[in-house]
């Protein structure tokens, strides 16, 4: 049986801690789904469809990693996919909390499904797409942070 898992987000933008937790999730699970959140609470700086689109070119080099988006509660999305894992990074403490209220309500709706939660590498641990967002706003260089087509990208934004 093939071991699926899906890793959710908003991704706006996709940064290299994200990279770092879906390479590494790729490397437990035979397939990983790296699902785009359509989040109406959020003002996104790119759309769902140039977030997808940044990530598959971002992706491109892992064969069992597929990009896909979606709405609604991610558990019904998991159960859609027959996945049986959800990969969450922590980069700190203070994220823990409220990973933990979302692992323990998708437990309850599904509780077939785990939740596996990875530390982010300490290189990428202070890193947030808000911070990449508001640092590229400036016109700082963004490229050791961000894969490069998502560098050029937030050039192309804030021009």
């Amino acid at each position: 049986m093939t071991s699926i898992a899906v890793c959710p987000g908003s991704f706006d933008p996709v940064t290299l801690g994200h990279l770092d937790i879906i390479t590494r999730g790729a490397s437990v699970f035979d397939k990983v789904i790296v699902a785009v959140l359509h989040n109406r609470n959020k003002q996104p700086l790119f759309t769902v469809e140039e977030r997808v689109a940044l990530l598959q070119e971002a992706t491109k080099d892992l064969p069992n990693v597929e990009v896909d988006s979606f709405n609604g509660l991610l558990i019904d999305y998991v159960k859609d996919k027959k996945a049986k894992a959800i990969i969450r990074g922590l980069r700190a403490v203070s994220d823990f909390e409220y990973e933990m209220q979302a692992a323990s309500i998708n437990k309850k709706l599904g509780p077939d499904i785990e939740t596996f939660f990875m530390m982010t590498n300490n290189r990428y641990s202070y890193l947030s797409s808000s911070i990449v967002k508001e640092v590229a706003k400036y016109q700082a260089d963004v490229s050791d942070i961000v894969p490069e087509v998502v560098a050029k990208a937030l050039v192309k934004k804030f021009q």
